[in-house]
């Protein structure tokens, strides 16, 4: 077994196990904590995320690129010269953002947000900052030297982790009658999660780098690490950015049609918090095939054979459809009982309705992503995203600040933003004539799924074992309908297999 597909193996089952303790996370929160503390953390914890974006500079990704090239030359030495220029950096670039940060709470907290609570939880983020940037940047040098397992590892252990604080440490402390109090305890355990991560992968890295040879004195060059790092944080950065601004334009457009902080505060934490994490934790099985297939599709484009580039793509595609059209089907008929099950929530869980037919297309958003970028093709992929960011915001304000809509509006507004990027993509994909790809390659499993959810409740009505009996029929109804449709093939597994041990 080559050490890539080794490799491919730990990170599909790290993914799948991360999203799954990541899902038991959330459901032991929000049970823990309620609607309205998790609203409060779904709602600063973006702000987190852009803060670290910021002050990363991109830096784990040019780690990751430079050592990546020092590792092939065997210059192992100099290793430790790029974590060195690295960490220098990360402290100078703390030193001057960390206060502009402090300053700006205030502001996003009660003006913003409209909460001035909320700025327990951003404040406390702050001091998980330097740990989560710490963390990233071992990360990177791990990626670098072609290392999977730990990062693989480290994801393990943080979701375990945050677990087990949210399930012992939590209860002893949370606020029922402060939920911004207890949003910030659970930011805190966050924090605390990426302390044992960081502890790890400094374990691991000291290890690592005891059998290269003993380092230069002084740094690496300033000049090639930034040149990678500042242009790949800008996708990045964007994102975040969009993510940053997400639940100040829903609160804000809620208010206007008459719906208070605190309710929408909620709403978006079930959201955020429940219903989308949800309907995205099957993803895991199109973006970890994704690490097989996107090199198999640049090295059929390197060799300029476009018959094995189109087989590569279409393999991609359909198997990212199927999982999606699973998904779409299972969510849309099964999907309000199982947030309520799962997770107690006493509103929004509706809205699994109207997100579930759109979120197929999810599915195959990042498969595309990643094979235009195969396809040389990485800047309109970006702007793709940015525009179905912007066009999210916009739609968001415009039909959420609507009396009659409200945070129907808003979760239209999610909807169209994932419908925009991945109209885009597949436009953009189209446009490639070497992989005869378009966007037919998806009209027969949205049929499939439109025909499972609606004949399959009048079809089978009772079935044995509850919820779970639920979920395999409905699974089991769409996949035969995909193999009348001749669109599910048995070849694709052999396929598979094949791609598998070539890569």
């Amino acid at each position: 077994m080559s050490s890539f597909f080794r490799g491919t193996l730990v990170l599909m089952g790290a993914v799948f196990l991360s999203k799954f303790f990541g899902f038991i996370y959330r459901m032991q929160f929000m049970r823990t904590a309620g609607e309205e503390a998790v609203g409060t953390y779904m709602t600063a914890y973006p702000a987190f995320i852009f803060f670290l974006a910021l002050i990363q500079l991109g830096l784990p990704i040019g780690v990751a690129k430079i050592v990546a090239e020092l590792h092939a030359r065997g210059e192992r030495a100099r290793q430790s010269q790029v974590m060195r220029t690295s960490v220098v950096l990360s402290v100078a670039a703390s030193i001057v953002l960390m206060p502009v940060f402090i300053l700006l709470i205030p502001p996003l907290a009660g003006k913003l947000l409209g909460n001035p609570e909320t700025s327990i939880v951003l404040y406390i983020s702050l001091a998980a900052l330097p740990v989560a940037m710490a963390s990233g940047l071992i990360r990177g040098y791990f990626q670098g030297i072609a290392r999977i397992e730990e990062t693989a590892w480290s994801q393990i252990l943080e979701q375990t982790v945050r677990i087990a604080l949210i399930s012992w440490l939590l209860p002893m402390i949370a606020d029922p009658a402060r939920p911004a109090l207890t949003a910030g305890y659970a930011m805190a355990i966050t924090g605390g999660a990426e302390l044992a991560t960081l502890a790890y992968l400094w374990i691991k890295y000291k290890q690592v780098k005891r059998r290269n040879p003993a380092a230069p004195k002084g740094g690496y060059p300033l000049r090639p690490l930034l040149s990678i790092s500042l242009p790949s944080s800008g996708s990045r950065l964007f994102g975040s950015f969009t993510w940053f601004l997400e639940p100040i334009v829903f609160i804000w457009a809620l208010g206007m049609a008459g719906v208070g902080v605190v309710a929408a505060t909620s709403l978006y934490g079930v959201i955020s918090g429940v219903l989308i994490p949800l309907l995205l934790f099957p993803a895991f099985i199109p973006n970890a095939l994704s690490v097989v297939l996107v090199p198999a599709v640049s090295g059929a484009a390197a060799l300029n054979d476009i018959r094995l580039l189109r087989e590569r793509v279409h393999l991609s595609l359909r198997v990212s459809a199927i999982t999606g059209s699973i998904a779409a089907a299972v969510f849309f008929l099964h999907g309000e009982e199982l947030a309520v099950k799962l997770f107690h929530i006493s509103d929004g869980a509706k809205y699994m309705l109207m997100l579930a037919p759109i979120f197929f297309f999810y599915y195959i958003q990042g498969p595309l992503h990643s094979i235009l970028q195969a396809m040389q093709e990485a800047k309109a992929a970006m702007m793709n995203s940015i525009y179905g960011g912007i066009g999210k915001l916009a739609v968001m304000f415009i039909l959420a600040s609507q009396p009659g809509l409200q945070e129907a509006g808003a979760v239209m507004a999610i909807g169209f933003g994932v419908l925009v990027t991945s109209f885009l993509h597949i436009a953009t994909l189209r446009k490639k004539r070497e992989a005869s790809a378009g966007f037919s390659m998806f009209f027969i499993p949205y049929l499939s799924f439109i025909i499972t959810a609606a004949g399959r409740p009048l079809l089978i009505e009772e079935v044995p074992f509850g919820m779970l009996g639920d979920i395999v029929v409905t699974s089991g109804f769409l996949i035969i309908l995909l193999f009348l449709f001749r669109y599910f093939r048995l070849s694709d597994l052999m396929m598979l297999r094949k791609l598998a041990k070539r890569f």
